[in-house]
């Protein structure tokens, strides 16, 4: 029968793309608006609309999220948020998902993308990764957002995991951005995005439930950046034996 699994993946893909192409457009100047404030009111602005058009969007395509662990968010503490990443549906997942406001770090090239660009324009804090000084200024936009209260929501592992392990090697910069800041990093899971969106097939979706969990923070306070490699383990195995534990 997987011919037919494959028929209905791609029918479903088409429903999910247009269903959210529509929505979009619906909610287009609104969200253009959003160009023209300062930060945090535009961020904030931004993400109600969001948190608005996802909560009735996941649901039409029968992919309805449920989240485990938002009392862990200690009101007034400002967090470096750092979930898993196994594909494109984690964005609208994560950024409405998390509570408070939060940007997240984008490439530059998905701020080109005609009229969707516009959206990780706003809620995004943009890097074009082939160039060492964008590299450089996007860490220094990441410690004004979290000094405006503002979390960053990062991906450690870089890009998408299309391996077979739970999670795969985590980058530095997530944990350094913490300490710096002598900020908490606050751990998240993502489960069964992979499942919607499978790697390695082409416009092709099957909907699931999505589990999004918070997990208790780590404490980043009077560490230095030699204490890097220590903070990245540590959070590595904690995402990793929950991932185990509850996948």
């Amino acid at each position: 029968m997987n011919w037919l699994k494959n028929i209905l993946g791609r029918l479903f893909a088409v429903y999910g793309f247009l269903l959210f192409t529509v929505t979009f457009l619906i909610l287009f100047i609104p969200i253009w608006i959003a160009n023209f404030m300062p930060d945090p009111q535009k961020t904030r602005y931004f993400l109600s609309l969001s948190r608005g058009w996802m909560a009735v969007y996941m649901p039409m395509i029968f992919c309805p999220v449920r989240k485990k662990g938002v009392e862990y968010f200690a009101p007034g503490q400002t967090y470096v948020v750092v979930s898993n990443h196994n594909s494109l549906v984690d964005v609208p997942v994560t950024t409405p998902g998390v509570p408070g406001v939060n940007k997240t770090l984008s490439k530059k090239e998905m701020g080109e993308v005609p009229l969707f660009g516009m959206m990780y324009k706003v809620g995004s804090v943009m890097v074009d990764r082939k160039d060492e000084a964008s590299r450089r200024k996007c860490y220094d936009d990441m410690r004004k957002v979290l000094d405006m209260g503002i979390h960053m929501l990062l991906y450690p592992e870089g890009t998408r995991n299309r391996t077979a392990d739970p999670l795969k090697p985590f980058y530095d910069g997530a944990f350094a951005l913490a300490i710096e800041a002598q900020l908490p990093i606050m751990p998240s899971l993502l489960f069964h995005t992979k499942k919607i969106l499978p790697p390695g097939k082409l416009f092709f979706a099957l909907p699931h439930r999505i589990d999004y969990h918070f997990l208790p923070p780590v404490s980043t306070t009077g560490m230095t950046l030699e204490d890097v490699p220590m903070l990245k383990e540590k959070v590595f195995k904690l995402m990793t034996e929950y991932y185990i534990t509850h996948q």
